[in-house]
């Protein structure tokens, strides 16, 4: 239980999720490109353009940067229990995900944020995380 003398940062992220963190990051990172790689030709787009591919990639770090940690998906409880982790990660994405498209909508990137873009990127990669993390419990 959280004491009032913890600051709000401290009852979010807790240092024993870190393997969590780490894991989320490369799961986003990699469905996101296999997303790019299949609308792009293939594997052969991630060399020659990276920065396009990394342009995809990087506002739905942003929004995950933002989101993960105020919602708690690295409080203690997240590095508790599947239960409790699970329903952190996709609470998380949700927010991400919608932060990460509008940046992709404004000017400053390219790529907008097609109708079936928003649904492909909340469903394949919220489903991932939680994969992924029923896993980590899974193996434990």
């Amino acid at each position: 239980m959280a004491t009032q003398s913890e600051s709000f940062w401290d009852q979010r992220i807790d240092r024993g999720t870190l393997p969590l963190a780490v894991g989320d990051v490369l799961v986003i990172g990699l469905v996101l490109t296999f997303g790019v790689a299949m609308h792009n030709g293939g594997v052969s787009y991630l060399t020659s353009d990276p920065v396009g591919w990394l342009t995809t990639l990087v506002p739905f770090f942003i929004g995950w940067l933002i989101c993960a940690p105020l919602v708690g998906a690295y409080s203690a409880g997240a590095g508790e229990s599947a239960k409790a982790s699970i329903p952190l990660a996709i609470r998380s994405w949700v927010p991400a995900d919608i932060i990460g498209l509008g940046i992709r909508a404004s000017p400053f990137f390219e790529g907008g944020a097609d109708p079936i873009f928003i649904v492909v990127t909340l469903v394949t990669v919220g489903f991932a995380l939680g994969v992924w993390r029923w896993l980590v419990f899974k193996v434990r």
